[in-house]
């Protein structure tokens, strides 16, 4: 019984060491939920405003000939994933590369530490900046205006609730035209339609990165603070059934000592 009781024992106290470090990080990750949750709602609503502009532009007859809007069957399609830059965040990371091998002739650009190891790059998604979104699209757009690319897409996580996060893929480019008419009565483009939205893509497709990016990393934080909580939860009541198979195991040898001494006694 004694070394049943002293297993039980490191035991507890390594659950213990565990549930100390859940909850620093459901901390950490508490800290971080409010200023993750202003830069996302600050993005949405940039890339809500330039994609309404760039919708409008693309609804004009004279914007089809963007190269832009162009429909190519040539070319490979790019997508950007966008993971955590740590693990220990549920299935966050798992469901963003479950999505992604769902289109395995992909060029892939990661942003994220997680997605880095699996596709190769060095952008941080908490850290991400406009400049560097502002670099990538100026490339991708390129590629995608000079055929080398026929579509671009974004996989990353939406966020619905603290409670609840789902992957995504959303298509940037090409640009398509809505059914909708486009309202432009009383705006006046200068030098002309094409050449504004033409100007205008690249703003367009870095305020979708960064409003995607922004978005996952909400999600992550919400999704680690979910999780943490969940294991510190596990922790406590996985101590509660140790301690007790400890207190049964410590009482029964107690009382096989006492029987025992009892029984030297009576002879």
């Amino acid at each position: 019984m004694g070394v049943d009781t002293k297993k039980l024992r490191n035991r507890i106290k390594s659950v213990d060491s565990t549930l100390h470090l859940t909850t620093a990080m459901g901390l950490v990750a508490s800290s971080k939920i409010r200023k993750a949750m202003d830069a996302m709602l600050k993005s949405r609503e940039y890339s809500e405003a330039i994609g309404r502009v760039v919708q409008n532009l693309a609804g004009n007859k004279e914007c089809e000939k963007s190269p832009y809007m162009e429909q190519k069957k040539e070319g490979k399609t790019c997508i950007i994933v966008i993971a955590g830059d740590r693990g220990l965040a549920g299935g966050y990371n798992s469901n963003v590369f479950r999505l992604a091998r769902q289109y395995p002739e992909a060029e892939f650009i990661a942003i994220g530490k997680r997605a880095c190891d699996v596709y190769g790059g060095q952008y941080s998604a908490e850290y991400f900046s406009f400049e560097q979104a502002s670099s990538l699209s100026k490339e991708l757009c390129s590629r995608f205006a000079e055929g080398s690319i026929n579509r671009i897409g974004i996989i990353s996580t939406e966020y619905i609730s603290m409670m609840s996060q789902e992957s995504r893929i959303s298509w940037i480019l090409p640009l398509s035209r809505t059914e909708e008419k486009a309202d432009l009565t009383g705006i006046i483009f200068e030098p002309d339609e094409l050449s504004v939205l033409n100007t205008a893509v690249p703003l367009y497709v870095a305020g979708m990165i960064v409003a995607n990016v922004r978005e996952s990393f909400a999600s992550e934080v919400a999704a680690r603070r979910c999780a943490m909580d969940s294991a510190g939860k596990n922790a406590k009541q996985m101590i509660d059934d140790l301690q007790l198979q400890y207190n049964r195991a410590r009482q029964s040898a107690i009382t096989q000592e006492i029987t025992e001494i009892v029984a030297g006694s009576g002879m």
